[in-house]
This record gives structure tokens, C-alpha cells and sequence, in this order.
């Protein structure tokens, strides 16, 4: 079988079970926008659902509509990216979906719709990633408490983006959100949750947890770039490759740049393989280069990335070598490329 990315069911299972326990009694929101973090959403976020969790991150309409349909009417599903127009919030209203809410125009928009819609206000603490600032944050609640009273909307939930790269910035963000509580609530609203950490936050700073976290990265086994591995989380993800030609002691395996993975992890990385870890020595377009590698024999497996079993490196690692994050590999990869699914899926 050709270049393929095989995806350990079981593993993302105990992956979530981990999260779970470690962000416990706060609720856990599973983020699977980019498809899933490129591991494929419908069968990922269905072994989720079936797992127990009950709250997905979408980022978008869109693919807040598929998680709606692969989880199924009990979980709740939030999607934060802001609609364009009145059809997309529609459609929001229609799949029962969460949206978050971070500009007055959007806000207007939502209660334009009359349609009762669950939002999640959004104030921006620093980050710059929408978000209403703290000066028009009072006008802002004061209008979403107004809609509310009236049955345009409700509103349950507040939230935000933190920066994560350290603590007095991530501490002086926080402040700010719990200020902003304050002031959403002397406006009276009375949101149920409020949710500002995600993984890394979630896993260092219990104080940040609130009611809900925003769980991606780490449930796929991704940690952060220079962070340490986590006890109980490992990649859920392996790109591997089969080997084409064996020439000079050298492997020719069938994955290049075309399938996402960037030329410029050439000569800088090694990959498992039955021998054990070699060189990656150029990425083509098509194609990429191992060394030293003479015993190797047409179909054989490479395992570009993954959780080590055969000497390679995650995800995260390739990525610190190019200086990007380890989900970038992962959702850059060619939606065409195959996803073979290890362990069962469990229907909801």
C-alpha cells in the first residue's frame, strides 16, 4: 500500500481519557477543526463522542454542521470563527450549534436571525484574535443582555484566546477575563460556562480551567514546541511510507512535497524504519531519499512520523527542526492521502 497516514483509535481513546482526568471537575471541549487536526473529523470526532465527551470545538460553520452529524443531537458543538452572512448563521441555527460571538456586527447579526441561538461572548484579553476589547466590552454585554431578555438570544457561555508563552502575560490575560465576568454579570447574564485555557494552559494551570477547556493539540498526541511529553498522551498519528527503489544503500520511499510533507526537513531529520532510525536525506516531490538504509526492500514501511516504535521522531519534533509547530505537518498533509484506521470505531 502506498503513502498513507495510519491513525491509532485506541490511542486518541486513552489520549481523552487523560485530558479528561487532568483538566477534572472542568468540562472537556474537544477541538477538531482542520479536519480533525488532519486525522479525519467524522471518524474522529464519532470515536470521541462514543468515548463520553459531549463538547466539540469546530471553528467553523461548516465543519460545526459535520461534527453535528457525526456526534449525533446530544453533544454541543461551538464553532468561533465569525459568519459572513444571515444564511451561514441559519444553518448555525438549524444544526443546534454554539457560536462564538466577538464583534458587535456579528452579535447584531445573531439577533437579526431571531432564532434563539446559544452564543459564547468573546473578549479579547491581549492575543489580538478577534474579540470584543475591554473599553466597548460593557456596551457589548449590556446589548447581549438586551437580546436576551427579549428571546433573540442566549447566552451561555464567555470566553477567550490567551497567548500561552508565559506566565505574567497569561496571568495579566486572565485578569482581564475575570474582570470582564464581572461586568457581563452586573449586565445580567448568567452564563453557564467560562472557558479561556487550552492545552497547554489546561495541563500547567489548574486556576485557568474555569468550566470548560479547549482540548486540541495534546489529544492527538501533539505536544507544545520545546514542552516536555506528557505522561499518558502519545501521537495518535504515524505517516508512513513504502519503500520504491533501493539503490547504493539508499531507500527511495513514495512521499514528497506534493503529500504536504515540507522539503525542508532534508537532511536534517531521521525516520524509522525495521533497521531503526536513518537519515532522511532530501524530501522531492514525490518522492523522498533515505540513507544508509541497504537492507531495506521494495514495500517495505518507513515510518516518517510518529510515536517512535521504530526510531522516528513526532510530529513535534520534525516540526521544532524547521521551526514550526507539530499540528503544521499534520494538517498540511494532502487531504487525498489515506487514512487507515487502527483499532475499532465505535459507532455512536
Amino acid at each position: 500500500m502506498p503513502a498513507r497516514l495510519e491513525i491509532d483509535l485506541d490511542r486518541l481513546r486513552a489520549n481523552l481519557a487523560t485530558v479528561r482526568r487532568t483538566v477534572a471537575p472542568a468540562d472537556t471541549l474537544f477541538v477538531v477543526k482542520n479536519n480533525a487536526y488532519g486525522h479525519g473529523l467524522e471518524v474522529v470526532a464519532e470515536t470521541a463522542a462514543a468515548a463520553g465527551l459531549t463538547w466539540f470545538g469546530s471553528f467553523d460553520i461548516d465543519s460545526g454542521i459535520r461534527v453535528r452529524r457525526a456526534v449525533g443531537p446530544q453533544g454541543r458543538v461551538f464553532a468561533w470563527t465569525t459568519a459572513l452572512d444571515d444564511e451561514s448563521v441559519v444553518r448555525a441555527a438549524d444544526a443546534d450549534l454554539d457560536l462564538g460571538v466577538g464583534d458587535r456586527q456579528y452579535l447584531e447579526r445573531v439577533i437579526g436571525v431571531d432564532r434563539a441561538l446559544r452564543v459564547h461572548l468573546k473578549v479579547d484579553t491581549g492575543l489580538r484574535r478577534n474579540g470584543v476589547r475591554p473599553e466597548h466590552w460593557r456596551a457589548f454585554v449590556e446589548r447581549a443582555a438586551q437580546a436576551e431578555a427579549s428571546g433573540h438570544i442566549r447566552v451561555v457561555g464567555l470566553w477567550t484566546h490567551i497567548a500561552e508563552t508565559s506566565d505574567a502575560d497569561d496571568d495579566d490575560a486572565r485578569a482581564l477575563f475575570v474582570a470582564a465576568v464581572e461586568t457581563a454579570r452586573a449586565a445580567g447574564l448568567a452564563p453557564r460556562v467560562r472557558h479561556l485555557a487550552a492545552s497547554a494552559a489546561a495541563f500547567a494551570r489548574p486556576e485557568f480551567r474555569d468550566d470548560l477547556v479547549r482540548v486540541g493539540a495534546f489529544a492527538y498526541g501533539i505536544r507544545s514546541t520545546g514542552g516536555p511529553d506528557l505522561p499518558g498522551i502519545g501521537p495518535v498519528a504515524t505517516l508512513t511510507a513504502q519503500v520504491v527503489d533501493v539503490t547504493g544503500g539508499r531507500a527511495t520511499v513514495d512521499v514528497g512535497s506534493l503529500d504536504g510533507l515540507p522539503s525542508a526537513l532534508g537532511g536534517r531529520v531521521v525516520v524509522g524504519t525495521d533497521a531503526g532510525p536513518r537519515k532522511l536525506v532530501s524530501v522531492g516531490v514525490a518522492t523522498s531519499l533515505i540513507a544508509t538504509y541497504p537492507d531495506a526492500r521494495v514495500g517495505d514501511r518507513v515510518r516518517v512520523f510518529g510515536p517512535g516504535t521504530h526510531g522516528e521522531h513526532s510530529a513535534t519534533t520534525l516540526a521544532e527542526t524547521i521551526d514550526t509547530v507539530g499540528e503544521e505537518l499534520l494538517v498540511r498533509l494532502r487531504p487525498g492521502l489515506p487514512r487507515i484506521y487502527r483499532g475499532p470505531v465505535t459507532p455512536r
